[in-house]
């Protein structure tokens, strides 16, 4: 369970608390760097310029991909985002980003196992000092 760096009290997925949940990288993103954050085969593109998505699930009535970015300040985080898909594979548009644990809350809604195994990672992330949990205001 993440932990908020400046209480240490344990927000636990699935609650309203844990929407206000980011991600937050320990270290800038590059082209070079966004390789290592890579999951099961899966990799980040640059769709502009300093932001890079991923897919963490795509079905026919629910997608939501990983957004890597400086979305807060200068802090790079890991987000999430809804996107438009036409003709099955083409993405044509992205919703507006939302915290590490909004997307998880509505991934696990979805699909409990795959948000498992994302909550998973980012605890690999964290135990690898690639990032950490905060809490936003």
């Amino acid at each position: 369970m993440p932990e908020t760096d400046n209480t240490r009290l344990e927000v636990t997925p699935g609650t309203t608390e844990f929407d206000k949940m980011v991600f937050k990288l320990l270290e800038p993103v590059n082209k070079t760097e966004i390789k290592s954050l890579e999951l099961n085969g899966e990799h980040f593109n640059e769709v502009q310029n300093g932001v890079f998505v991923m897919p963490a699930i795509m079905d026919s009535d629910f997608n939501l991909f990983f957004l890597v970015s400086q979305l807060i300040g200068n802090d790079w985080i890991i987000a999430f985002s809804e996107a438009t898909i036409e003709n099955q594979i083409d993405v044509t548009d992205f919703s507006e980003p939302m915290t590490t644990g909004e997307g998880l809350n509505q991934l696990g809604a979805e699909s409990p196992i795959v948000a498992n195994q994302i909550l998973d990672y980012f605890s690999n992330l964290a135990a690898n000092g690639k990032g950490e949990w905060k809490m936003i205001k």
